[in-house]
């Protein structure tokens, strides 16, 4: 089964797999992330849940979100997504599979909400295997305008 790595500037680095994630105290559990994202189905924590977990020093001001199996990257401001972010690890009561866009995912409730630009519909990463909190701002490969944004998702459905 695969983890999810977390690292950087935490207390405690952490390897979590999916048994791990349903351990995760009933306060940072969303059961059916349809009640918090309309049209999306499936079990996650709430980043909220993941930070009571490895807990992060104060100098941690970045995610860094990271997809080894498309190679894709993102680097978001942590007090963005602080109180809207989502880990999905389960759909249907199973882990989470690739073609739903497994291991895991990041999801924003409403990345609209965030007011920054640096949080975009881009930001929501499938194929999440690797989190990371950094100082500044790390690696992130996300399209950078419409054409590329474009590109990017027919890639992903093959045309």
């Amino acid at each position: 089964m695969t983890m999810l790595r977390v690292t950087g500037l935490i207390a405690r680095e952490l390897s979590l797999n999916y048994e791990d994630f349903s351990k995760v105290s009933p306060e940072h559990m969303i059961n059916d992330i349809a009640a918090v994202m309309p049209g999306r189905n499936g079990q996650a924590i709430t980043l909220q849940g993941l930070i009571s977990l490895c807990q992060p020093s104060q100098e941690a001001q970045f995610l860094g979100l990271h997809g080894s199996l498309d190679d894709f990257h993102a680097s978001i401001p942590l007090s963005a997504v602080l109180q809207g972010g989502l880990i999905q690890y389960a759909k249907d009561g199973q882990a989470l599979d690739v073609k739903s866009g497994g291991p895991y995912r990041f999801l924003i409730i409403d990345h609209a909400a965030c007011n920054t630009d640096d949080i975009d519909e881009c930001a929501n990463v499938k194929f999440l295997d690797h989190i990371e909190f950094t100082r500044e701002r790390g690696f992130d490969n996300r399209p950078e305008d419409e054409d590329e944004h474009a590109a990017l998702h027919a890639r992903e459905h093959g045309e």
